[in-house]
């Protein structure tokens, strides 16, 4: 069963037919790194071994999934480090002298060379859901850094890329803020026992709550003498949970045990129709769930969110 555990969202505008961007992908397919690379990544199967041809998008009724895929050698940062000392180190004794710190950078690069060979490989997988009639792109990343390397290497196989990182007319800790303090909920949205909030006085003034009713005299008081949400625990449609952050990212995404009982029993058997009901899915709810929150915070201020071929800052 597919399901993202983080969502980064975008807008995404002007994306080729499914089979052009099939076509584009296959270009920058992945290939393994080679001995003297300190890394590797181009684009893999979304799920491998299901689709009788090797498949790079996978396209449910023009609901699509794709998957970026890095390898890169694994040398500890220590391991490095020890073996720079012992070659410094008889460098010195072998020519009395000092070694200073640019040889020293120029010898660590000597290093790694030297080890890439027998390094194991680190691999990782980075997929993202698009809806390309509704203008979304849903990363499943935690950080904005891993979701704007996708972004990069797909604007890199296609030409170009018209995306833009989502932003609210109005801020996000600012309304949830509001929200223990007991304004309304955004309808089909209840809150949920966890949150974090911050001082914007101190630079170490960060308080997380878990377990607790967070419409609290505990929690207000905090809000009260100056502290802000940054994360809040939400559930939406009775179908999930996830940790809303101030920058509209979502964290720890998971069904409600209930709806996923019930998933679980509709799901079809064959796998194939499996993850493409899973990729439709995902693809409908995300999109509802960031048009629901965009609107709770506002809508969208396009002037800030606008980008034509990058990423928006």
């Amino acid at each position: 069963m597919f399901a993202p555990k983080n969502v980064i969202a975008y807008t995404v505008t002007d994306l080729p037919p499914v089979h052009d961007l099939e076509a584009a992908l296959r270009e920058h397919i992945f290939k393994p790194r080679g001995a003297s690379e300190l890394s590797r990544s181009g684009w893999a199967e979304p799920a491998p071994d299901v689709f009788a041809e090797e498949t790079l998008v996978v396209d449910s009724n023009g609901m699509l999934l794709i998957t970026l895929k890095e390898q890169e050698a694994d040398l500890k940062g220590s391991v490095v480090r020890e073996a720079l000392d012992e070659r410094v180190a008889l460098i010195e004794a072998e020519q009395s002298r000092k070694v200073y710190r640019k040889e020293k950078l120029q010898l660590k690069d000597e290093v790694i060379l030297d080890m890439l060979p027998r390094a194991f490989n680190k691999t990782r997988t980075t997929s993202a859901l698009i809806n390309p009639a509704g203008g979304y792109i849903f990363i499943d990343a935690s950080r904005h850094t891993k979701a704007e390397n996708l972004l990069n290497q797909l604007r890199q196989a296609l030409g170009s890329l018209k995306v833009a990182l989502i932003q609210t007319l109005h801020p996000l800790d600012t309304v949830m803020t509001t929200w223990l303090q007991g304004a309304s909920m955004p309808k089909g949205f209840a809150l949920e026992d966890e949150c974090v909030l911050i001082d914007p006085m101190l630079e170490a003034g960060r308080i997380a709550a878990k377990g607790q009713d967070l419409l609290s005299e505990e929690i207000t008081a905090h809000i009260a003498g100056g502290y802000y949400v940054r994360r809040l625990a939400l559930e939406w449609m009775q179908q999930c949970r996830f940790v809303l952050h101030s920058d509209l990212s979502i964290h720890r995404l998971r069904m409600v045990d209930e709806y996923r009982d019930q998933l679980d029993a509709e799901a079809p058997e064959d796998v194939q129709a499996a993850i493409l009901a899973d990729v439709w899915r995902w693809n409908v709810q995300l999109t509802q769930l960031t048009t629901e929150l965009i609107a709770a915070f506002g809508g969208s201020d396009y002037q800030l969110a606008q980008e034509t071929d990058g990423v928006a800052a």
